[in-house]
């Protein structure tokens, strides 16, 4: 075990040449980010979990029954034994095939043994009150990371010269807010990355899992090596879009449907801003091109200029998604069978990934 924390620790990998991890201990003068810090985030990815669930049902569900926002559920599905089978161990989409045996077997056609499992799929579906509360709480979380975010970056030299990020690196000092700042958003994408498997199961999963991975990566590597000053302009700039993407959601779940498309008319704007126009012209390049002109290129900075653009291919993804939502809607709308002020743009879920 000591062979492989000496191999995976190795100053040669994770640091600028001719550092070592002894230069960065902490001492009287300042302060340096340490790789144990980092286990501070388990307990408060447990606890940011426990006040979400105290969230919910103390403040969310209110707000949510005040707007008549209900718990009811889709249509149960009748009892019935064979076709519970059927659906729990074979499959949940029986094919044409299997529907003509079934209908054989029980005596039903084949259109109510169709609608027997549309509304058994439907079944598991979540209310509209769960997928509410469940927005509200990342619109609370986003909108106050952001916040801080914001008010942190406005005191530091490097919001307004990137450069400041790279100057007399690795040895700046961290900050107490800084220090906050990493902590609470690594604790967060932790708690999000265990109760993805417990959330509303959206089709982009494996997407938002690899997308969960990446930035705890990141987060993780960028705290490690001291990256910290560049990894908040990174965390802050991909906040920014969040909140108003589950304020969409909610005004959609509330069924204020001009607030939902302003929203998400807002969100879009926003999102194809920041994530492709600022994060690759100001942040990828302070990474790739300024911090190899005042630090020099090794290994770890390879790993972590890697998993940037990893998550600037998701942000191409997903911006995709969002324009070709936003182009059938202005098409339909023109064709006279769809006003896209009218449109219940988050019905499709090609674009729901929640940060």
């Amino acid at each position: 075990m000591a062979g492989i924390l000496a191999w995976f620790w190795n100053e040669r990998f994770w640091l600028p040449h001719n550092v070592t991890w002894a230069d960065l201990k902490n001492t009287e003068e300042a302060t340096f980010p340490q790789a144990e810090d980092l286990y501070l985030a388990f307990p408060l990815a447990f606890f940011i979990f426990m006040v979400r669930l105290v969230f919910e049902r103390f403040i969310a569900k209110p707000c949510a029954l005040g707007l008549n926002i209900q718990a009811n559920g889709p249509q149960k599905a009748q009892p019935n034994a064979i076709l519970e089978k059927v659906f729990t161990a074979i499959t949940k989409h029986p094919d044409e095939k299997r529907l003509e045996g079934l209908s054989k077997q029980l005596d039903w056609d084949v259109r109510s043994i169709q609608r027997w499992f549309r509304q058994r799929r439907n079944q598991e579906k979540p209310s509209t009150l769960t997928r509410f509360c469940e927005s509200m709480w990342r619109f609370t979380f986003y909108l106050y990371v952001f916040t801080y975010g914001v008010r942190f970056l406005k005191k530091t030299p490097w919001l307004w010269n990137t450069k400041q990020c790279w100057y007399n690196y690795p040895y700046q000092p961290l900050t107490p807010d800084l220090h906050y700042y990493y902590i609470l958003e690594l604790s967060f994408y932790w708690s999000l990355m265990f109760s993805q498997f417990t959330d509303i199961k959206r089709k982009d999963f494996v997407i938002m899992f690899l997308h969960h991975l990446a930035t705890i990566s990141l987060i993780t590597f960028s705290y490690v090596n001291n990256m910290a000053r560049v990894g908040t302009l990174v965390m802050c700039l991909h906040d920014a879009a969040d909140a108003l993407l589950e304020a969409a959601k909610m005004a959609n779940y509330a069924k204020f449907q001009k607030l939902c498309d302003l929203m998400f008319v807002m969100f879009a704007i926003v999102f194809i801003t920041t994530r492709l126009g600022i994060f690759p012209l100001w942040v990828l390049n302070t990474t790739l091109f300024e911090s190899w002109e005042i630090v020099g290129p090794y290994p770890s900075w390879w790993v972590f200029n890697l998993l940037l653009l990893l998550i600037q291919v998701l942000n191409c993804f997903w911006s995709y998604l969002i324009i070709k939502i936003a182009c059938k809607a202005i098409s339909k709308g023109k064709a006279g069978k769809w006003n896209p002020l009218h449109v219940s743009f988050l019905d499709c879920h090609l674009y729901l990934y929640c940060t």
